[in-house]
C-alpha cells in the first residue's frame, strides 16, 4: 500500500478503498464492551447499538439483525455488558468504522463477578491496594471535593451531615453520571479537575446503593487507576456497607455510606468543643494542683528556722567563726612557744660548741702566717711568725725554739 513521497499522491477514495480492503481481511472477531445506546426503529429489522470500551473513551457503532438481538439478549438495556461476534466494516464513503454482529451475548452476573475478581487480583498484584501508600485526610480540610450524582440522596447525605458536624465546611461539588456508559469518563474527568485544584484537600466519591450492575462503573479499571494516580486523598463512599466495588480498595479511605464519609472528612464541632472543654478543665485542675503543691512546699520552707529566723544562722556562724579564730590563736601561740624553746636550746648548744666559748675559758688559737691553725710543734720552725688569738684580742709571736 505504501508509496514513496516522490510518486504521485493517491486520491482520498483510493486510500479509503485500500483501508477498507485491509480491514475486510480481519475477518470475524469477538468483541467485549458496554452498550451505550440502543436504537430499535419500529418495523425495521436492523438494530443499531453503540458499543463503548469501559476503560477508554472509545465507542463503535454495531449493526445487527433484530432476530440476533432477540435470541442472544432479549432484555438488553443501555449500560449492560455484552460479548458479540462481529465483522469490522469500513465505509469508504464516510470514512467510518463499524461492526456487523451475527451473535450477541449479554454478560451474566457470574461472569461479571469472575472478571471483577480477576481484575481485583491484577490490581492488587500491581500494588494499587497497598496500605502503605494510603494517605490520611487532613483533620480539618480547607475545601472538600465531592463527586456524585446530581440532586442525589448521596449528595444530600454528604452535604447535610458534613455541615451539621462542621457548619463552616466548604464543598466543591461536581455532578456526574454514576451509572451507565458515560459514568466512568465523567468521574475520571471530575477527579482530574478536583485533584488539580490546590484548595481541595480531600475528594469524596459518593453514590447510593444499587445492584452489582449499577455499581459496575466503580469497579472499572480506568477509574481505579485514576484514583490511584490522585495526589489528593480520596474517600470512597459507594453504596451500602455490604457493597465493595474495586475503587473502595484503591481509595485512601473507605466509607461504608455517604453519611459515614461526611463523618470521616470533617470533625464534629460539638464533640471538638466538648473535648476542648474537658482539656481545659484538666489543664485547670493540673495547674491548680501544681500551685497548691508548690504553695504547701513554700509554706514548709518558710516554716523552717533558717527562714523563720534568718539571724539564727548568722549568729551560729559567728559563734563558729569565733571558736575557730580562738583555736587558731591558741595553736599559733603554742607553735611559736615551741619554736622559741627549740631556738633557745639550739643557741645554747651552738654557744657551747663555739670556739669563742673555748677562748673565754683561757684557751688560745695559734695560727701561722698563712692562717693555718697550728696543732703540733712540728708544724712550725724556728723563727716562724705566729698569731695568737685570745678571747679578747690577739698577739704576734715568733718561734725561738
Amino acid at each position: 500500500m505504501g508509496r514513496s513521497t516522490s510518486e504521485e499522491p493517491w486520491p482520498v477514495r483510493v486510500v479509503s478503498q485500500k483501508v477498507g480492503a485491509w480491514i475486510a481481511r480481519l475477518g470475524w472477531v469477538w468483541v467485549d464492551g458496554q452498550v451505550a445506546q440502543i436504537s430499535r426503529r419500529p418495523g425495521a429489522s436492523t438494530v443499531f447499538l453503540t458499543l463503548r470500551d469501559p476503560s477508554a473513551d472509545l465507542s463503535l457503532t454495531v449493526t445487527t439483525n433484530r432476530d440476533v438481538l432477540d435470541v442472544g439478549a432479549p432484555e438488553l438495556r443501555e449500560g449492560a455488558r455484552v460479548v458479540l461476534h462481529a465483522k469490522p466494516e469500513f465505509y469508504a464513503a464516510r470514512g467510518t468504522l463499524s461492526l456487523r454482529a451475527d451473535e450477541i451475548r449479554q454478560v451474566g452476573l457470574g461472569e461479571l463477578l469472575a472478571r471483577l475478581e480477576k481484575l481485583k487480583k491484577l490490581l492488587a498484584a500491581e500494588g494499587l491496594f497497598d496500605r502503605a501508600r494510603k494517605r490520611r485526610p487532613p483533620f480539618l480540610p480547607n475545601r472538600v471535593g465531592l463527586i456524585t450524582g446530581r440532586a442525589s440522596a448521596a449528595e444530600r447525605d454528604v452535604l447535610t451531615n458534613a455541615r451539621r458536624r462542621w457548619p463552616a465546611v466548604e464543598f466543591r461539588t461536581i455532578n456526574v453520571a454514576v451509572q451507565g456508559p458515560s459514568a466512568v469518563p465523567q468521574i475520571v474527568d471530575a477527579l482530574k479537575v478536583l485533584d488539580a485544584d490546590p484548595t481541595v484537600d480531600v475528594i469524596v466519591i459518593a453514590r447510593g446503593g444499587g445492584g452489582i450492575e449499577d455499581l459496575l462503573p466503580f469497579s472499572d479499571e480506568a477509574l481505579c487507576r485514576a484514583v490511584f494516580a490522585c495526589r489528593t486523598p480520596v474517600v470512597s463512599a459507594i453504596g451500602h456497607e455490604t457493597d465493595a466495588p474495586l475503587v473502595d480498595y484503591v481509595a485512601d479511605v473507605r466509607a461504608s455510606t455517604p453519611t459515614d464519609a461526611a463523618k470521616r472528612v470533617v470533625p464534629d464541632l460539638t464533640e471538638e468543643v466538648r473535648v476542648i472543654r474537658q482539656a481545659r478543665h484538666r489543664l485547670e485542675r493540673a495547674v491548680r494542683n501544681l500551685v497548691d503543691r508548690e504553695s504547701h512546699r513554700l509554706d514548709g520552707l518558710r516554716s523552717r528556722p533558717v527562714l523563720a529566723r534568718p539571724q539564727v544562722m548568722v549568729d551560729q556562724r559567728f559563734v563558729d567563726l569565733n571558736g575557730l579564730r580562738q583555736r587558731a590563736g591558741r595553736c599559733l601561740d603554742h607553735r611559736l612557744a615551741a619554736a622559741d624553746d627549740d631556738l633557745r636550746h639550739t643557741l645554747a648548744r651552738l654557744r657551747a660548741l663555739s670556739p669563742a666559748a673555748t677562748l673565754d675559758r683561757g684557751y688560745a688559737i695559734v695560727q701561722r702566717a698563712d692562717g693555718h691553725v697550728v696543732r703540733a710543734a712540728s708544724e712550725v720552725g724556728k723563727g716562724d711568725p705566729l698569731r695568737v688569738r685570745l678571747a679578747d684580742g690577739e698577739l704576734a709571736a715568733t718561734v725561738d725554739g
